[in-house]
């Protein structure tokens, strides 16, 4: 949700649920300010009713059709939002066997997690197929014989679905985009048709679905446009040759506004048409695998300005957030907009920097903001996607709280690792082995 200047996540029945911080510094209800007193920063903090009203929209806009969205666990794997989204009849799209058992844990039912990714192991499928997962979108001939011989081993029925590569240009950023052919991820639409061809022989694996996840963070439609259309068009072809498919995987990938005023994010009613349009003529499941769309603008990330730092010619704004907190920065150069929870006017430029020994460790450079001091509060936004879940113990720093806002309520859904949970697993050898 676009930070501007305080943010308030208003209720559904407002009208408005962009979310914002409002000038009294509250987000869902809560005090920011007040909040950053009962707990120590940084701490994440998500709106639960901003993702009940992005759920809400989503289903809105394609009511009518056989839809099954399936989150993507990726985005935000805290447990407390992964249930947040079962109690909004939200499926799961994992990539790991431990975001299968988040997911379960968390109350999303099996028949609604689908399994992607590339990598995925024989345990990690005979487990999946133990818990009853509803089905695994396949991404290479190796995985769909390894597939086969774990499904027959146990003697069950793995639902699989094709992902195919559609060789489109998702236009985001390029360690995100998956949807290219020198990307790592699906195969050709040649190789997808082989398997089809051969899947009679496969007596353990039914393959009736097809996938496409072509990038995250897509601002425009035309590369969903050219990528659905190839989807359908093979779709076509397969019913015409006798394949029954019984759903079309379409992925995710939806921009958010993390720049407000440049980022413009497709209107989902549009995206929607363009899905209708598409498939007007397939009667299965429709899935959608949304992540960041969900959560990115839910969450903030909560920091305290631990001092200023003149330089020779800059201002450095250190803070007790680090990349090891928020890594997007970072990683991918990222733009998130920072907002000091304090009234002043007085403007001044900052390089906002966190204590990590990484000169990497920026969060912007010459970013204008109200003049800050020692121990004053900053609202990093768009932090709800990517941020907790790729956090790390870098610097020996422990991992920061999460909180849930809701209705003026907030609730710990993740406590601020100590010292022992950061070492818990390690330890001086004191048995030593052979090999």
């Amino acid at each position: 949700m676009p930070v501007e200047a305080g943010w308030e996540a208003e209720s559904p029945t407002n009208g408005n649920m962009e979310g914002r911080v409002a000038g009294a510094h509250r987000f869902d209800g809560v005090d920011l300010r007040a909040l950053a007193v009962q707990v120590p920063t940084p701490f994440y903090a998500y709106s639960a009713n901003a993702i009940r009203y992005r759920v809400s929209r989503l289903r809105q806009a394609f009511h009518g059709l056989d839809l099954r969205i399936c989150y993507a666990v990726k985005a935000n794997s805290n447990i407390a939002i992964l249930h947040l989204m079962s109690q909004q009849g939200v499926g799961a799209d994992i990539v790991s066997l431990g975001e299968m058992q988040r997911s379960l844990k968390a109350g999303v039912p099996a028949d609604r997690i689908v399994f992607s990714g590339v990598g995925k192991t024989g345990e990690e499928m005979a487990a999946a197929l133990e818990a009853g997962v509803w089905r695994f979108n396949v991404e290479s001939a190796d995985e769909l014989s390894l597939l086969q011989a774990i499904a027959q081993g146990k003697g069950v029925v793995a639902r699989a679905a094709a992902r195919i590569n559609p060789d489109v240009d998702a236009q985001t950023h390029a360690k995100i985009s998956t949807g290219k052919a020198e990307n790592k991820f699906g195969v050709s639409i040649d190789e997808a048709r082989r398997w089809f061809a051969g899947a009679a022989q496969m007596s353990h694996v039914l393959l009736d679905g097809l996938h496409a996840h072509i990038g995250s963070q897509i601002l425009s439609l035309d590369p969903f446009g050219k990528a659905l259309r190839r989807v359908e068009d093979f779709r076509r072809e397969l019913v015409e040759d006798g394949h029954a498919i019984a759903s079309v995987d379409i992925g995710g990938g939806l921009g958010v506004t993390y720049r407000p005023g440049l980022d413009r994010p497709i209107a989902i009613q549009d995206y929607a048409a363009l899905v209708r349009e598409t498939f007007a003529d397939f009667k299965g499941i429709l899935v959608l695998e949304p992540g960041r769309h969900l959560v990115a603008e839910a969450g903030v990330l909560v920091t305290r300005v631990v001092r200023i730092k003149q330089g020779s010619d800059r201002s450095f704004l250190i803070v007790d957030a680090a990349m090891n907190d928020l890594l997007r920065p970072s990683l991918y150069d990222a733009w998130h907009e920072i907002v000091p929870l304090h009234d002043r006017t007085e403007m001044a430029r900052y390089d906002i920097v966190g204590p990590v020994c990484e000169t990497g460790d920026t969060f912007a450079q010459a970013r204008p903001l109200p003049r800050c001091g020692a121990d004053d509060l900053l609202l990093i936004g768009g932090a709800g996607a990517y941020g907790a879940s790729m956090a790390s113990n870098y610097n020996s720093r422990p991992l920061t709280a999460e909180v849930l806002l809701d209705d003026g309520r907030y609730s710990v859904i993740r406590r601020r690792q100590s010292f022992a949970d950061m070492i818990a697993g390690e330890q001086i050898p004191q048995d030593w082995h052979e090999a």
